[in-house]
Formats: structure tokens, C-alpha cells, sequence
């Protein structure tokens, strides 16, 4: 097996090196890993592509590379320049430092670059390690990820959904925060929302009296509902929860059809 990997914590990562753990698990010792990450963090950078600019591509090592961009483009640079000659089989994303859950989902680097991916007709997975005051004190932070991380991937591998549709499904997991073998299990959910805003904004006054605005972000991941992601990591799941690029409310066609007909 091939498998690409890419995040949004960039090049130097420790979350980088738990997915090369991983994957290096699932390519089997014929396989190949080959790393396309960003030069530099790019957190929150979510499905942006440098679309107006070029990107520099330096190789690094034995099939590693850095860009400068988002983990969209590098996996653009991953599949149509770096493995041009033999695409992967699997790409992965991650694994990112905190959660991507909820709201939050729609800001990840980490989910833009598995989207990203999954439009181009390759299965991708992103992946997220919580993090949180259970396991400040671990020796390892990853330690959910490092353990748990191959066995669901193989599992989503060997007996998940794919390509049903042209936005083919891709998979979003988060590990919950402390040790592995607290873990409690797996659980299949849906994107949840927080009661409160993910995002707001503090200011601040800098000294030339300019006022310069820092981003907050409000947890309460339990106030999502049962059985979304936000709400099972917090009680100790793994969560898997599979996604799609298709931002389309289709519940809603018919009705809009009517409204625009002049109907109600």
C-alpha cells in the first residue's frame, strides 16, 4: 500500500510523526509512506488553496517534502507532481494537535486536506488527537492516537464506505484526551454543534494605541448533542464521523422550489 500523508501543524509536527507511525502499520513492510506537509503551521486554514500564488516545493529526505501552503495544496502537490508517476492508495491527515469536531470542522486544515483528497476519488481519513487537562501529565499526548490509530483505520479500510457518489465520503476521527487504555470505545457520529459560537474576538490595545484582535474559542463540547463527535469524545469514545464535500442542503430543494414559484 501507498499512502500520502499531509497535516496543518506543519512539517515538524509531533502529530506528523504519529501518522507516519501509522501508516507505516497499515502500508505492511512492502509499502510505501511518503510525507507533503506544510512548511509552517497552517491551522485554521481550512480548504484554502494558493490559488494566486505559487507554492515552493523543497524535498527534505527519502520521501519527504514540505510546501509552502495549506494541506490542500499539498496534497495537490502530493498526488499530480511528488507521486505523479504512482498515486497512493490512502491519504492521510494528521494528527492533529487538539480536536476537530463540531463547528470546528469547518475551519480544519486537517479536514481540508482530507477533502481535498476525497474530491480527487482517493480515500482519505483525517485525524485528531484531543487535548486537553487529561493528559498534560502523559508522557505522551498522542498516546490514544499512537495505539488506537491503525486498528480504526483498518477497520474504516477493510469495511467502510467509500465511493458511493461523486463526492465520495472521507472520515474524520478524533482520539479523546488521556491515556489508551482509557479509551472506551468506537463510536460512528454525526458533525455536532455547540450551543455557543465556536469563535469570538478579544481586543487588545497595543502600545501605539492600535487595536489588534486575538481570536477566541469557546469549548463546551458537551453541550453537543448525543451521539455527535464533540459529545462522545468528551465521554471517552473514539468518534468516527464520516463526511462529504457536498455542502448542499437537500432537505430543504423542494421546499426552496416552491418559494420560488411563489408558492408556500
Amino acid at each position: 500500500m501507498r499512502i500520502l500523508i499531509t497535516n496543518d501543524d506543519g512539517i515538524t509536527a509531533p502529530g506528523l510523526k504519529v501518522a507516519e507511525a501509522i501508516a507505516t502499520d497499515l502500508a505492511g513492510p512492502d509499502g510505501e509512506v511518503w510525507v507533503v506537509a506544510p512548511a509552517f503551521e497552517q491551522s485554521g486554514v481550512s480548504h484554502c488553496i494558493s490559488y494566486i500564488r505559487p507554492m515552493r516545493l523543497e524535498q527534505l529526505g527519502k520521501r519527504r517534502y514540505a510546501v509552502e501552503g495549506s494541506p490542500a495544496d499539498c496534497v495537490l502537490a502530493g498526488l499530480y507532481e511528488v507521486l505523479n508517476h504512482a498515486k497512493p492508495d490512502l491519504v492521510l491527515a494528521g494528527v492533529n494537535r487538539g480536536h476537530n469536531v463540531a463547528e470546528d470542522t469547518l475551519y480544519s486544515g486537517t479536514i481540508g486536506g482530507a477533502m481535498e483528497a476525497a474530491m480527487h476519488g482517493f480515500k482519505a481519513i483525517a485525524m485528531s488527537q484531543y487535548y486537553g487537562h487529561y493528559d498534560h501529565d502523559l508522557d505522551d499526548p498522542f498516546e490514544a492516537a499512537r495505539q488506537h490509530g491503525t486498528s480504526v483505520c483498518r477497520q474504516l479500510l477493510d469495511h467502510a464506505d467509500w465511493h458511493d457518489a461523486r463526492y465520495g465520503v472521507f472520515y474524520n476521527i478524533n482520539f479523546p484526551a488521556g491515556p489508551a487504555d482509557a479509551v472506551k470505545g468506537v463510536k460512528a457520529t454525526h458533525q455536532g454543534v455547540r450551543e455557543a459560537a465556536s469563535f469570538g474576538v478579544q481586543p487588545q490595545k497595543a502600545p501605539n494605541g492600535r487595536t489588534y484582535l486575538w481570536l477566541t474559542h469557546t469549548a463546551g463540547n458537551d453541550s453537543s448533542p448525543a451521539g455527535s463527535d464533540a459529545f462522545e469524545a468528551v465521554q471517552g469514545y473514539i468518534t468516527v464521523t464520516p463526511l462529504r464535500a457536498d455542502l448542499t442542503a437537500h432537505s430543504v430543494l423542494d421546499s426552496l422550489q416552491t418559494a420560488l414559484e411563489g408558492r408556500s
